[in-house]
């Protein structure tokens, strides 16, 4: 009677729905032991989540979600079961499309800044489904390469948040067919999160009696030691994330050969050594160049195979998941730069530790090639920010309004490819060797103020500033939109020419921007500085009458490259 009553007021919560809030409590502990059975393609786990209630009102209800192919079995608060109703939950947060809710009967109500733990259990299987990406309208192959996370007898890997809901969590329902609302309630969860501790004990049981058999490994994290259990095919490996921050919690389980490096390891199969050789020459390569700007590395990269060929890479911390294909030693370099400087330069910001390796790929390859080729690679991150800018532009009208600021923003796009631009144009601002020596000040443990980099960097370089971070790093005031508006040319003395260029800023963020002045055989550059919705002015000397004035060679990320050139009218002269 009194357990019916309980599951009265719980389904009475639901029917209301202003009183059940997913996003209530704030996961702040997980301790975990996962045993993981490849034969079945079975994961269970027991353990212990303690929640903190950061509403600003009492909670008496905690939800937590799984993925749907998992099966909730219990829960206990203070030694005591509790009930709990399960139902499916339609979001694209899981690899199935779905995940199975548990809504708990707290034994009493938890006020807002209190945390309550609970003891709890679940098992099920994880095998491929890619069910969120094929019902809007991809190929069942192509979305096998991008959601290839599943259990199995040779090969296991799981990734956690925004693939599979492997460990428990707690969010509002997305829709990838809903413009941005993965990225923002995914986003939510992570900065939630991100000061979260996760332990994990891994226990791999196989069949199989063979000292070989698959070895797990911590998704974002060092590769670890591994405690064989009586038998062979038994083993344990513990994972721990303290805290969480960047990472993404999750195994990967494979019969493995590791090669190591000074920079590096790679986990590999046996057959594809000489592949995992390409990828260590190509880390020797780069790495250099890395120590160069990011200093000695504090960890080592690694890469782990993943045994589908088309597989989409993956990474986590200073781990790359990735096929060991065939691939052109350039970009094998390109792309092993991002995790050695990850591996060389950690950061809790995101925007400092992903736009950090995304500008160091497109340095590293003006370096080997030319300004050219980088700001060929730069203009990838200047299209996928449009596209982003796009998605957030028109808003619900009952959406709470969004912080998307560098220093807030949960959008990939945001906090990778502008950020790549920001570390961009401070280089071209500031010069290399200020940047690289603001970089060697840059403590992470101390980064506890958002405007500690930009002292850091103001330290450095004796300039204010303020207002670059205002437009760029504090605020979301968008992309420039440079335009010439007008060029006068004027002959001087000795046959030169001095000419006159006045550049106009429709955007709201303002920049230092190249402006090149082109002649017969030759070009001059200078560079300008100009606010938001403001114009600069900028004088150059030519060798002779100019006929075209360009502003931005692609340094700085704008929204519309249609009108940054103009003619120089031969009335000029």
């Amino acid at each position: 009677m009194k357990g019916s009553l309980i599951l009265a007021v719980v389904l009475g919560s639901l029917a209301s729905g202003f009183s059940l809030d997913r996003e209530a409590f704030t996961f702040t502990e997980y301790d975990l032991k996962v045993q993981v059975e490849p034969e079945q393609q079975r994961l269970a786990v027991r353990g212990t989540v303690t929640l903190r209630n950061d509403s600003p009102a009492p909670q008496k209800n905690a939800v937590l979600q799984i993925s749907s192919s998992l099966t909730w079995l219990s829960f206990q608060v203070v030694g005591r079961s509790v009930q709990f109703v399960r139902q499916p939950y339609v979001s694209d947060i899981d690899h199935t499309g779905e995940l199975s809710e548990a809504i708990i009967a707290l034994p009493k109500d938890v006020p807002p800044g209190d945390s309550v733990e609970l003891t709890l259990g679940y098992e099920g299987v994880i095998s491929l489904d890619a069910t969120r990406l094929t019902r809007i309208g991809l190929s069942q192959t192509a979305a096998i390469h991008s959601d290839w996370d599943e259990i199995g007898r040779g090969f296991s890997a799981v990734r956690g948040a925004g693939y599979v809901a492997w460990y428990p969590v707690a969010m509002e329902a997305v829709n990838l067919s809903e413009g941005t609302s993965l990225f923002e309630v995914l986003g939510r969860w992570k900065t939630k999160a991100r000061d979260a501790r996760m332990r994990i004990r891994f226990e791999y049981a196989s069949l199989a009696d063979d000292a070989n058999s698959p070895l797990i490994l911590c998704i974002g994290k060092t590769m670890p030691g591994v405690t064989r259990g009586q038998s062979s095919s038994s083993h344990s490996t513990d994972c721990s994330y303290e805290p969480v921050g960047m990472s993404v919690p999750g195994f990967v389980a494979a019969e493995y050969e590791f090669l190591h490096r000074p920079n590096l390891e790679i986990a590999h199969r046996a057959e594809n050594k000489t592949k995992a050789e390409k990828f260590a020459q190509a880390a020797d390569a780069a790495a250099p160049f890395v120590k160069d700007w990011f200093g000695a590395a504090r960890q080592k990269a690694q890469v782990v195979e993943l045994f589908d060929g088309g597989a989409s890479p993956f990474e986590s911390g200073a781990m790359l998941l990735t096929p060991l294909n065939d691939a052109d030693q350039k970009l094998l370099e390109i792309a092993l730069v991002h995790e050695l400087v990850h591996a060389a330069f950690p950061s809790r910001r995101p925007w400092i530790f992903e736009g950090a390796a995304h500008f160091a790929q497109a340095a590293y390859r003006e370096q080997k090639e030319s300004r050219a080729a980088a700001l060929g690679l730069l203009e990838l991150h200047r299209l996928a920010i449009l596209e982003a800018e796009k998605a957030v532009a028109a808003p619900s009208k009952d959406a709470p309004a969004k912080d998307d600021s560098l220093i807030a923003t949960a959008i990939d796009e945001f906090y990778r490819s502008k950020a790549a631009y920001v570390w961009w144009m401070l280089r071209d601002m500031l010069g290399e060797e200020t940047v690289k020596k603001a970089l060697a000040a840059y403590q992470p443990d101390q980064d506890k103020d958002p405007a500690y980099l930009q002292h850091q960097l103001e330290a450095q370089s004796k300039r204010d500033l303020q207002w670059f971070f205002d437009d760029w790093v504090y605020h979301d005031r968008g992309l420039p939109d440079f335009r010439v508006e007008s060029a006068y040319p004027r002959q001087a003395s000795q046959g030169n020419y001095l000419v006159t260029v006045t550049i106009e800023n429709l955007g709201n963020a303002g920049a230092e921007v190249p402006v090149t002045v082109r002649f017969d055989g030759g070009e001059m550059t200078q560079r300008v500085g100009v606010r938001g919705k403001a114009r600069g002015v900028v004088r150059v000397t030519t060798p002779k009458l100019p006929t075209e004035v360009t502003v931005n060679d692609g340094s700085v990320p704008e929204s519309d490259l249609a009108n940054n050139v103009l003619k120089v009218e031969s009335a000029g002269k």
